[in-house]
């Protein structure tokens, strides 16, 4: 008989993704994704946006950068330094909610139940603190989620702002149901909603790269 110490070891913690949808960059743009997540380290995303952009988000070592450019020539954006690692750090660790199994409590994650139809998961990645608030249906299942992100919003100066979504739909990959589609950005919950929206996923596919690390 397998002890439930050691199935716990063997659950996935890190995945790769890949993604399709739209993301608004002053108007909404097709684009095709691949990601490599670990919640509580970081993530490497390399996508493609109208066939002609192409570029990399990433937190790996403790740091955040945004690189993309035109053509493979043009650069259309590059972003790195203190606050952008702040901001993907917060990423990050709310992408967990495509690998749930990364967000078990032995992992440091603070679970508690404030509401009947609403969770909260805590815990840091980096320096950056993180504290999930996810609301549920009569299943169980997350049709929504808030947390403070650092960033800057379009308003010229980084903060902490209110960042979210919700959920459209779930899938099964290596036998995980996962928030597979959604709607996700800016001023979640408030009348600023649909001018911070700017990302809609959905979750094509999902392969575990390997069992849970040991807790730090």
């Amino acid at each position: 008989m397998i002890s439930a110490a050691l199935l716990v070891a063997f659950l996935p913690r890190i995945a790769r993704l890949d993604f399709v949808r739209k993301f608004k960059v002053g108007r909404w743009l097709p684009f095709r994704a691949r990601q490599v997540l670990d919640p509580h380290r970081g993530f490497v995303w390399t996508a493609r946006a109208a066939g002609l952009i192409a570029g990399v988000d990433r937190y790996l070592d403790g740091a955040g950068l945004l690189d993309w450019k035109l053509a493979g020539l043009v650069t259309v954006a590059h972003c790195e330094g203190p606050d952008v690692t702040r901001s993907a750090a917060a990423r990050a660790g709310a992408e967990g909610i495509w690998l749930p199994t990364a967000l078990l409590p032995r992992f440091g994650v603070r679970w508690a139940a404030p509401a009947g139809d609403r969770v909260t998961a805590a815990f840091a990645v980096g320096e950056t603190p993180l504290e999930l608030e996810l609301r549920l249906d009569g299943a169980g299942r997350i049709v929504s989620l808030q947390f403070d992100r650092w960033g800057d919003p379009g308003d010229g100066r980084f903060g902490w702002h209110r960042f979210g979504g919700e959920i459209t739909g779930y899938a099964g990959f290596a036998g995980l149901t996962i928030p597979s589609a959604g709607r996700l950005g800016w001023f979640h919950g408030s009348d600023r909603w649909e001018q911070g929206e700017f990302f809609r996923y959905r979750i094509t596919g999902l392969e575990p790269a390997g069992p849970a690390a040991e807790p730090r």
